[in-house]
Formats: C-alpha cells, structure tokens, sequence
C-alpha cells in the first residue's frame, strides 16, 4: 500500500518517525544518479535504475526500471496513470527501448494504478492473489477508499488555511500546496483498475535479453500477494511494501505470517533491497529487526487477546517499547486498524 510506512494514526506516527530518517548505512548504493523534472533515477546496477519521485507529481511509491538488450522490464507504476506517465518519460531519458512487462508487487493502489500509461500491449504479471483483488472490487477496497477520502480531507484543510491566510508569503504558500494536492485528485479520475496479464503462484524465473530476474513468492505479509523481483547476478530485490526501513502498514497484512515469510527472502544472497517506500537498504540486518517486531507484536496481542480485553483495550495496552532504539517505537501501544484485523483473522472472519 501507501502511507509510507506504518502511519495511521497519532501516537503510531509519533512512534514511527525515527524509522522514517533511519541510518541505514546509506553508503552510496547508486552508480549514479539521474534527475528529470518528476523522478530520482539511481542507477544501481548496469541498466538498473531505482525510481523515486521528487515531488513535482504524485507519485507515492517507488519503482524499478530494468533495462534488457531489447526492452525494458518495470516493477509498480505508481499511484495514477498520470504518475505513470511521468514515470515513462522519466525512463525515456535512460533508453528508447520499449517498456514490454510490467511486475506488480502488490495490488495496492499506490502501486498498481500508474498500469494504463504504459499501453494495452503490456504484459503484466503478478500473483495470483493480486489477480483475484484488481478483478474482484478494488474500487470499494478499504485501503483505496481512504485514501480517496483522505487526499479529499488534505484539499478540503487547505481550502480551509487559505480562506483564513492574510499574509501573502503564507497565501502563496498554500496556494502552491492546494494546486499540487488538486492534480493529484483530478489525476485520480483516469484510474482504471487493470489486473495481471499473468499470474504467479511461488516463484517464475524471466530469462531473457542477458537478464534474469526471478519472481518470488514467500507466503503472506504486507498482503496476501507480495512478491520479491530479485536479479542474482546483481544480488539486488524489490520488496515492494514486504520489507520497509521501519514498520510497513498492516492495514491488509497477516501480522503473525510476516516474520516467516521475511524468513524466505533471507534465503536470497542479497546485497541491496530496494523496497517500496522509502531509500534502498544497504544493512539486509533490518530485515531480522523488522522480523522481530512483527513476532512480538502477535505474542503481544495474542496474550491480551487471551486474557479477555477487546480490540480496541489491547491496542491501547500492547507494549512494544523494547524496539525503541532498533524501530523507533517509544511509546505504549499499537495501531486499532492492524490489531482489529488480527483479531478477525483469529476469530475466523478474514481467511
């Protein structure tokens, strides 16, 4: 999904923010770098780029540009076609190849729903359960309605501060937030939710232009669907949202699941993880980190689940503080949205 990282709500935020400055060894993992008027591009392989946006459009996500002989292979296309179009362009600056496949991480919108700006051609993979939710009723997902309203709630606070603005520095200052988050809105009503072409169920390997790059399946995470793109020869993986800097949204997540999952993708020899938000990790000991808070916080709940307190009793008791110095969590408790759906899980009502 989006959000950056695990952000919703006040005292999670709070909680959450040294892991949005984290160290993490940022020795430079880029060859180069290259800046176009919407995206980074670090250059962190030959023909390999990292795309990160840089504020001038939306774009919410990251995502991977692999170059092969005769074309070129994207993971995630941002959250609008729009973004995605900028996204393209931003890739015409680094080769005229046409882009043929696009890899889907996840189905999250802020992932997927950049897909119609590269063409009906594309060819799209992704797996199986990504299939099953961008063909199911992904406009009334959860995740994807609160953003809607959430971006709506951002212009609605603006319009707001600028009709009780009198200073021209401050008007023109929000003015300028107001149009960007208005684009943002108005790109939304070219989305149109476009499945795999493809499907995957545990791993496929695409070998072809002097590239491998191996798709993997490990079990349940972020979502019921995450996969890792992996190149062996450069020992790098894009986690999409399965392994953050810090703690990813668990709003769709299958918290007692995720630690053994991040066990699969410790199996690969990596040397740099590129994941969905956020700057590539250079230290792969982040995943043991991250591992070991997604096992407490189950233990946690569950015990406070088993000792009779409700949902909404045990997010506010769940004491996760001994990730403080490694996570950044200092204060008591956990977010209602991941624990609720820890609950439901237990009791049978998710599958």
């Amino acid at each position: 999904m989006g959000r950056e990282f695990f952000l919703a709500n006040s005292a999670q935020s709070r909680l959450l923010l040294p892991a949005l400055i984290y160290t993490l060894s940022i020795v430079s993992y880029a060859q180069g770098v290259i800046t176009t008027d919407t995206h980074r591009l670090d250059q962190v392989a030959d023909g390999v780029y990292f795309a990160t946006g840089n504020g001038d459009i939306y774009t919410m996500s990251n995502a991977l540009i692999i170059e092969r002989e005769d074309d070129i292979v994207i993971v995630d296309s941002h959250i609008t076609p729009a973004a995605g179009r900028a996204l393209l362009d931003s890739i015409r600056t680094v080769s005229d190849k046409p882009v043929t496949t696009l890899i889907n991480s996840h189905f999250h919108y802020d992932h997927s729903n950049g897909t119609p700006a590269f063409g009906d051609d594309l060819e799209i993979i992704g797996h199986e359960v990504t299939y099953e939710k961008l063909t199911g009723d992904p406009e009334n997902e959860h995740t994807y309605q609160s953003s809607l309203h959430r971006f709506d709630n951002t212009v609605a606070r603006l319009e707001s501060e600028l009709a009780n603005a009198t200073d021209a520095d401050e008007r023109l200052q929000i003015e300028n937030q107001l149009n960007y988050w208005r684009r943002h809105v108005e790109a939304q009503s070219e989305i149109v939710f476009t499945p795999p072409t493809q499907t995957l169920r545990d791993k496929m390997t695409l070998y072809r232009g002097g590239r491998e790059i191996q798709l993997h399946y490990f079990g349940r995470a972020h979502t019921g669907g995450d996969l890792a793109i992996y190149l062996p020869k450069e020992k790098i993986v894009f986690s999409g949202d399965m392994i953050l800097g810090g703690i990813s949204y668990m709003g769709d997540g299958y918290v007692a699941e995720w630690a053994d999952t991040l066990q699969g993708l410790k199996g690969l020899d990596i040397k740099l993880i590129l994941p969905g938000h956020g700057p590539g990790i250079t230290d792969v000991g982040r995943i043991s980190l991250v591992q070991a808070y997604y096992t407490d916080l189950t233990e946690e709940i569950k015990r406070l689940k088993d000792l009779g307190y409700s949902a909404e009793e045990a997010a506010a008791r769940a004491d996760l503080r001994e990730h403080e110095r490694t996570l950044g969590v200092r204060q008591l408790g956990a977010n209602l949205e991941a624990v609720q759906r820890m609950y439901d899980i237990w009791d049978g009502l998710i599958q």
